[in-house]
């Protein structure tokens, strides 16, 4: 009997249990209720201070410890784990270590190289792109990003711009730097990845490298004295002019590398890159972000719609990195069996429209897609932890809190934040689009372009909310929602996006005008509603140009044979003149502007437009008449532009 009146005592609970249960319940169901989104929150905050707390470490340690370091301490570790995997042969931590070395060894012999200088990059994605970078990197040098699809002019003014010792040229791109050699500076040295040559004053990198040392060059070459000291120039279209080299310190090579990790990427994981090396995405991300895992990517020379998933299937790939057009063109692809047959777990990039991300989801299998917001150049990044579909982020009390940011009203027709009378910025309503700044501090500090003062300066906003405060202009029109969910609205300024690619208008106008014929040149966006060609948040910036010429119509066939032929030879496919429009004479605002948005409302419409309307044929090579039937092709998808 006592026995059991043992164990009913142990059944029986006492009176506050029962009502401390239903406390905790109510708090979990009130958490739910009111902040359905806070152990995300506190996971993704928890990973941000510990990471900020291991650098912090370090540099009370007095030691500075670059992503480069990082790579050159796992090659000793794990020399013989896949680092790149291409075209089917895989190059090991050791093997990219050893030829990064010999490369080094190549320019510290064979070039009067010294620490802190520049060379210029101008390759395509295959892994000397990696082993050159590497090996610069440990001479201490900084490295510039050529875009590989700029060209002639642009690419001279980007080369200059930077002001490189030397430009290292790929073999399949010798034809761009003909263009450019003759005009090239004469104290740069050129260097082509091949082991001869015809052109005159060119070195050849290749046969150098195969009777090079494999030893590695001293650390103190490469050492950091700090960490915002400049590493790399990576040039990026802002809302003016031509490209703009931003200035990357080893800070943001770190955080950039820490943006897998952060959502959840492990050592394990195979990372498929088919985005450009020139660009953040790809290098800091893609290839910094594998040697934070120390983990393996497969890089993949071009993107191919075709043979993506394939490719994750035949790797074993288990994270892909996209931009919004990429997803676009995959869902674009005839379904095929057994497309969603693969290890794909994690996708991580930006602009994937929300009709594009359900589609893909639905399609493709339970892929969780890791959207982010983050300028190259800017101070300020946000990231999707939660997958909610069309946000680019999250924020919150604590995040402002080390990331201070705001979103300010802003005059679309004067193209400037709107100042009330005492002369400050106003914040915007939440629900209502606003222009992102970022506050820049000794934490979150902006390093500007290299070589161009002036464009630095044009990027800071001062006396926003009181005297003497700066704030980075990211020039991005944002919305932030009342759960505090942030969405990319629109770009200012005159620039467009087209796959992948921020370009400055005028930019394009420039290379517009060179030919003869012109007399002036008027580039803006326009939008292509209900098309599956329109980008992200409905709308697609095409260029529309306004050619004041009458005698063009006299001679239509001539003109617009000789307009395709000029910008696809100077300017990249990304930004070539999609539209025309021909108007006899130039509109101009009160101020002597060229107008601008009253024509981005009018849009592309034949049916409504009464000047004359082209759009580029690649199949005839010309630009052809815009008609009623060619504009409804357009508008539903069943003429590819």
């Amino acid at each position: 009997m006592s026995a059991w009146y043992g164990l009913y005592s142990l059944l029986v609970l006492p009176s506050w249990v029962p009502s401390t249960a239903a406390g905790v319940a109510s708090l979990h169901l009130v958490q739910k209720l009111l902040f359905p989104y806070f152990w995300a929150d506190l996971r993704y905050l928890l990973k941000v201070l510990i990471y900020g707390l291991r650098v912090e470490t370090y540099r009370l340690q007095g030691r500075i410890v670059t992503v480069l370091d990082k790579f050159v301490r796992l090659s000793e570790k794990q020399p013989h784990k896949p680092f790149l995997i291409y075209e089917g042969k895989v190059h090991t931590y050791r093997d990219v270590d050893r030829r990064s070395n010999r490369i080094a060894q190549v320019f510290l012999q064979h070039s009067s190289l010294k620490k802190g200088d520049t060379v210029a990059l101008l390759m395509g994605n295959e892994p000397d792109f990696i082993h050159v970078w590497f090996g610069l990197a440990k001479l201490g040098c900084v490295v510039a990003f050529l875009n590989f699809n700029v060209r002639s002019r642009s690419l001279l003014h980007c080369v200059n711009s930077c002001e490189p010792k030397i430009l290292v040229v790929g073999a399949d791109l010798l034809g761009t730097l003909e263009e450019i050699l003759p005009d090239l500076q004469k104290d740069v040295s050129v260097w082509i990845m091949t082991k001869d040559s015809t052109l005159p004053s060119v070195h050849t990198l290749l046969d150098k490298i195969e009777a090079a040392s494999e030893d590695p060059v001293p650390t103190s070459q490469r050492s950091a004295n700090n960490l915002k000291s400049s590493v790399l120039y990576i040039f990026t279209s802002g809302t003016t002019g031509l490209p703009k080299a931003a200035i990357i310190s080893h800070m943001q090579v770190l955080k950039g590398a820490a943006g897998l990790w952060a959502f959840g990427a492990t050592a394990e994981d195979i990372i498929y890159i088919t985005l450009p090396l020139y660009h953040s995405a790809a290098s800091l991300l893609g290839i910094g972000g594998c040697i934070e895992l120390g983990a393996t990517c497969v890089l993949k020379k071009k993107f191919s719609a075709s043979q993506f998933w394939s490719d994750c299937k035949k790797y074993n790939v288990t994270v892909i990195q996209y931009i919004g057009e990429l997803c676009r063109y995959l869902c674009s692809q005839p379904v095929k069996e057994g497309e969603n047959d693969h290890k794909v777990r994690l996708a991580v990039g930006n602009g994937v429209r929300n009709d594009v991300w359900r589609e893909f989801l639905d399609r493709f299998g339970a892929i969780k897609i890791c959207e982010f917001y983050g300028a190259t150049e800017g101070n300020i990044c946000f990231m999707n932890h939660t997958g909610k579909i069309g946000s680019v982020g999250r924020t919150n009390f604590f995040y402002k809190l080390f990331f201070p940011f705001d979103l300010i009203k802003y005059d679309f027709q004067k193209d400037e934040p709107i100042r009330n009378k005492h002369g400050w910025c106003e914040k915007v309503e939440k629900g209502e689009a606003g222009l992102l700044i970022s506050k820049v501090n000794a934490k979150n500090p902006f390093f500007g372009y290299a070589g161009n003062k002036r464009h630095t300066e044009k990027k800071l906003l001062c006396d926003v909310f009181k005297k003497g405060d700066i704030y980075f202009n990211t020039g991005d029109l944002m919305v932030q929602d009342h759960e505090n969910f942030l969405y990319f609205w629109d770009r200012i300024g005159d620039t467009f996006r087209w796959k992948g690619e921020n370009v400055a208008t005028t930019e394009v106008s420039d290379v517009i005008v060179m030919l003869d014929f012109i007399q002036e040149a008027n580039v803006y966006g326009v939008s292509v509603p209900g098309s599956p060609l329109k980008c992200q948040h409905n709308s697609i910036f095409k260029i529309l140009i306004s050619l004041p010429f009458p005698q063009i119509m006299k001679e239509k066939q001539f003109f617009f044979k000789q307009m395709y032929k000029h910008v696809v030879t100077y300017l990249p496919s990304y930004a070539c003149p999609l539209f025309l429009r021909v108007q006899n004479k130039m509109e101009m605002t009160g101020t002597f502007k060229q107008q601008k948005f009253q024509l981005v409302e009018e849009g592309f419409n034949p049916s409504t437009i009464t000047d004359p309307l082209y759009f580029l044929d690649n199949s005839k090579k010309a630009y052809v008449l815009l008609t009623k039937e060619v504009h409804e092709m357009i508008l539903y998808g069943k003429l590819k532009l």
